[in-house]
């Protein structure tokens, strides 16, 4: 494959990703605000975990092959942040609401771009750091603090942001000496070993339709992890920023539309410099390549 193709290929599947992790969001600000964000994530990565091992044992050489990697640590390291980073982004959708949440989350593809360099080796130039700088100033015209806006939950979004970017890269990187699958495989996995002890002590029963909802969450969960890290194994993860914004539209659009969420202004304004700057950082990295 070209590097053309794999470009196209890689914004394709960033496309796709972003759909997918917008109506897991829905699924889950719906299920975290009936029940225990601890038990609602442990049930989506006991059917993570299950579908992948499933589909590792029917893979040439079984479960032991699918999990050899030659970054074991840095594996077990991405599926605890990931676990920890859902728990802290399902929580702000109840704090804050979906929409408010994912304005503010907006800047995880500029903390990528940040971390591109010291951790991918990937050249970040210095417009690109301007670009870094402008949309952390959108982030705190999005906080306010100090306004009759701001509230402490809001910075609940910025914390998960830190923690996905944080997921983003190392993914990026652990993909240079592991397959997807395995890299899947380990993300289910780890992440259900350590959410099992807590959603077992939260534990609450459900109702047929949230268990329903709850299978609709699970299912789409996992194909956004598998989208995700293929999208990272194919792409520069710098080339891919500008179409991560996607998941803000979508995600706010079922916000809007489902939950009756409302979007203050100051946080509309925030979002609009923090998506003008990734998406200008982003161009700038596809100039480097030309």
């Amino acid at each position: 494959m070209s590097a053309e193709q794999r470009v196209g290929l890689g914004i394709a599947l960033m496309a796709t990703t972003m759909f997918v992790l917008a109506v897991q969001d829905g699924f889950s600000r719906h299920l975290a605000g009936e029940y225990s964000v601890w038990m609602v994530v442990a049930l989506r990565y006991w059917f993570f975990a299950a579908l992948a091992v499933a589909l590792a044992l029917r893979r040439p050489g079984g479960l032991r092959a699918a999990f050899a990697s030659r970054r074991p640590r840095l594996q077990l390291f991405r599926g605890l942040i990931m676990a920890a980073e859902i728990c802290v982004l399902v929580g702000a959708f109840v704090v804050v609401g979906l929409t408010e949440a994912h304005a503010i989350f907006a800047v995880c593809p500029l903390i990528v771009v940040a971390l591109s360099g010291p951790v991918l080796g990937e050249r970040v130039g210095p417009a690109r750091w301007a670009a870094v700088a402008v949309g952390f100033a959108g982030v705190l015209v999005m906080l306010g603090p100090g306004g009759e806006g701001f509230g402490w939950g809001a910075l609940i979004p910025v914390l998960a942001a830190a923690m996905f970017a944080t997921y983003a890269v190392t993914t990026r990187l652990v993909a240079r000496d592991d397959a997807a699958f395995t890299s899947f495989l380990w993300t289910g996995v780890v992440g259900a070993v350590a959410m099992t002890p807590l959603g077992i002590w939260a534990w609450e029963p459900m109702t047929g339709r949230d268990w329903a909802l709850m299978g609709g969450l699970c299912a789409v969960a996992a194909l956004a992890q598998y989208l995700f890290i293929r999208t990272y194994e194919v792409a520069e993860a710098s080339l891919l920023q500008p179409f991560a914004y996607l998941q803000l539209v979508f995600a706010s659009a079922i916000g809007l539309a489902l939950f009756d969420e409302r979007l203050r202004p100051e946080v509309a304004l925030g979002a609009a410099i923090v998506v003008g700057a990734g998406v200008f950082a982003a161009l700038r990295a596809r100039r480097r390549p030309r």
